[in-house]
């Protein structure tokens, strides 16, 4: 197939003219390493050519380096998105956003065409054109009148007629007293012009910001006064024309730019945080901002807060200028960009009319459902999916005391898989489930606890029947089919008192399955207790209820928790049991945790640590009942890797009492179950015992 190249395409791109999807070849390619200096990403800059011109003034968007690798020079591409930009020294180079490889290298072979290096770079220069009243003369030479510095050509045009010896020589410090051009004592640094005797060059305009100290540049001040009272003579210099705002895309940003703005929309916006620690006290706030090219978070402290909070709104486009722009802290963002946005005192934020502007209200990666099996745990994940179920708002408490709401939903996508989200706060509470709407969820938490679930975050946006494709498209597959569908859960069903719905493993089926491939399970076991490490038992851990980190006794009587870096005249005893299980064919040493470990002993850990320093006796007697005791264990295991040694690690999440009746007929039921597949085996009989 012959490829056509667009013709002109690079003159209208460098002028900033549309161009609907262009086809481009490269000729040249080159890496703009990132150093010590200018840390970050590489960028890439091409020449590219449309057979007719070619330029070198292309870049490749930063999130478009894995495309580099597809790239050769000669290769033929097709531009689907493209932004200009004007550099301070007004030259224009064209950023490319979106872009596919329609021929590679081998398949073209060499260059199209005979492009000629376009000059113009998007600005053009018209000459000056003399005025039609005058005509052109050759300046005498006696009016060589000029400063010994460096003259504007502007301020040196004189009539040559009649020219006056003491005007040949003109110097900054001293003024011929009989020039007739001067006068020393009113305009001391100024010479009055003839306009109608001059020369075209005369009339070349001064540039207000080149202007420099001497009598030749004073001779074009465009100040009233200076106009008044000669009213003859003086060339008055009009004002610049207002430059237009210079717009670059977020995925172009980066510290070491001193000048730019950005128009983007306002997609997720949080509330005012307050925050108080050694170093003071504070408050800020963040918002999300969106174009095409790509988000940035963008952070607003203390006074700023106050100017900023109620300006910004979700939804809305604003043009943002003067922020201070830093490597991005990923520990605290969710936002895919490698730099982020900090709000000043010179920062201006202005609100733009987006009627007209094509950006995106959201951009969202959907993983379907069924692939969250195959993530890790706390990766940040967008999902989209039918809420089939909704649960009412509950009130929780947390470690520090504070009371939030809380609520969970069901959502359900094409893959006939189900995922648990929980949303929080003011999430929770405005959340309107009733009509099995179509939720999307950009940036929740991925959990493996009770198998797969999500968690809506403070960053997270929840959006109900977004106007997007992907929500079209899933409600008109759960309208005609869906809704009928039995889809399979990837979080596992809580029950309160039954024990069917529930991952059964045998000790010795353990240490094959769960773990293995770093994939945290989930599994419930029948075990007894046969021995408990009492050495290390329980530590000595920071009193403040939202630190579990051991104390250290110092000599003055203090604890002092590195954590927290405080030291306080009291501690708090916390349990950590080493337990080993066994069943009918193998044994197991699992972790028991605080709540656990006070459940298996039937004493809390206050009143054990106050026994093993008072009495030993009785505090061995509460290890040795909680021997040969048989519960309901309900584990989590992942085999981890510690000095290149794999281990698999048990937990013991939750213990119950067993209930023989229903563990009973679980196991009449697996029974029966290996009965169907081996015919050769009779199935049990089951008799009801008569009630007397």
């Amino acid at each position: 197939m012959v490829v056509t190249l667009t013709e002109g395409a690079v003159e209208a791109l460098m002028k900033n003219e549309g161009v609907n999807r262009p086809v481009l070849q490269v000729l040249k390619i080159g890496e703009v390493a990132a150093n010590s200096a200018r840390p970050g990403p590489p960028k890439f800059r091409l020449m590219m050519s449309d057979g007719v011109h070619s330029s070198i003034y292309f870049m490749l968007a930063t999130q478009l380096n894995s495309l580099s690798e597809r790239m050769a020079v000669h290769c033929v591409c097709q531009l689907n998105r493209t932004t200009t930009n004007t550099l301070s020294d007004g030259r224009r180079v064209v950023i490319i956003l979106d872009m596919d490889v329609i021929k590679s290298a081998e398949e073209i072979g060499d260059r199209i065409g005979n492009p000629t290096p376009y000059s113009g770079n998007g600005t053009t220069k018209s000459p000056q054109k003399p005025s039609p009243n005058t005509t052109p003369q050759k300046p005498s030479p006696s009016t060589t009148a000029f400063s010994p510095q460096k003259p504007s050509p502007s301020t040196t045009s004189f009539s040559p007629r009649k020219p006056s010896p003491s005007t040949t020589s003109f110097s900054p410090q001293k003024r011929a007293p009989s020039s007739p051009f001067s006068s020393p004592e009113k305009r001391p640094r100024s010479t009055s012009l003839s306009p109608q005797k001059h020369t075209p060059s005369s009339f070349k305009f001064a540039s207000p910001t080149a202007t420099r100290p001497g009598p030749s540049n004073s001779s074009t001040s465009a100040s009233p006064t200076a106009g008044q009272g000669r009213g003859r003579g003086l060339v008055k210099t009009p004002p610049p024309p207002e430059s237009p705002t210079k717009v670059i895309p977020i995925a172009c940003l980066n510290p070491y730019q001193t000048k730019w703005t950005v128009r983007a929309r306002v997609t997720n916006k949080s509330n005012v945080r307050t925050w108080s620690n050694s170093r003071g006290d504070g408050k800020l706030f963040s918002f999300e901002m969106m174009d095409e090219s790509g988000e940035i978070r963008v952070t607003a402290f203390n006074k700023e807060v106050d100017t900023f909070f109620t300006l910004v709104e979700q939804g809305k486009v604003y043009l943002i200028s003067k922020g201070t722009l830093k490597p991005a802290n990923k520990q605290y963002t969710t936002v895919k960009n490698d730099y982020e946005m900090t709000l000043n005192s010179t920062t201006t934020i202005v609100l733009c009319d987006d009627d007209n502007l094509n950006i995106p209200v959201l951009q969202c990666d959907f993983v379907p459902i069924a692939e969250l099996e195959n993530r890790d745990p706390d990766a940040i994940i967008d999902v989209i999916g039918v809420c089939r179920t909704v649960e009412e708002v509950s009130r929780i408490t947390t470690k520090t005391g504070r009371e939030v709401s809380k609520r969970e939903l069901s959502l359900m996508d094409s893959s006939e898989r189900e995922v648990r989200v929980t949303l929080w706060g003011e999430q929770a509470e405005t959340f309107d489930g009733s009509s099995q709407p179509v939720v999307a969820v950009k940036a929740a938490r991925l959990s493996d606890f009770g198998g797969r679930s999500l968690s809506a975050l403070f960053s997270s946006t929840i959006m109900v029947n977004p106007d997007i494709p992907e929500a079209v498209s899933l409600r008109g597959w759960y309208d005609r089919e869906g809704h009928a569908l039995s889809s399979q859960s990837l979080t596992q069903t809580r029950s309160s008192g039954g024990i069917s719905k529930v991952n059964w493993r045998f000790l010795s089926d353990v240490k094959d399955g769960p773990g293995q491939g770093q994939v945290v399970d989930y599994f419930s076991c029948l075990a007894t207790v046969v021995s408990i490490r009492k050495e290390s038992c329980m530590y000595q851990s920071c009193p403040r209820a939202d630190c579990k980190k051991k104390v250290v006794e110092l000599p003055n009587g203090q604890y002092r928790c590195e954590k927290c870096d405080q030291e306080s005249p009291d501690f708090k005893y916390r349990l950590l049991l080493s337990v080993n299980l066994a069943d009918f064919g193998d044994n197991q040493w699992v972790t028991c945790f605080q709540e656990t470990a006070e459940l298996l002993l039937g004493h809390n850990s206050e009143a054990l640590g106050h026994l093993r320093d008072t009495d030993e006796a009785a505090f061995d007697d509460v290890f040795s009942k909680a021997f040969f005791t048989t519960h309901i264990f309900k584990n989590r295991a992942k085999l981890e890797t510690y000095n290149d040694e794999s281990r698999l690690r048990t937990t013991v999440m939750e213990i119950q009492p067993v209930d023989h009746r229903e563990y009973s007929r679980r196991l009449i039921s697996n029974i029966r179950r290996m009965a169907s597949c081996n015919p050769d085996l009779d199935p049990p009989v089951v008799k009801k015992a008569s009630s007397r």
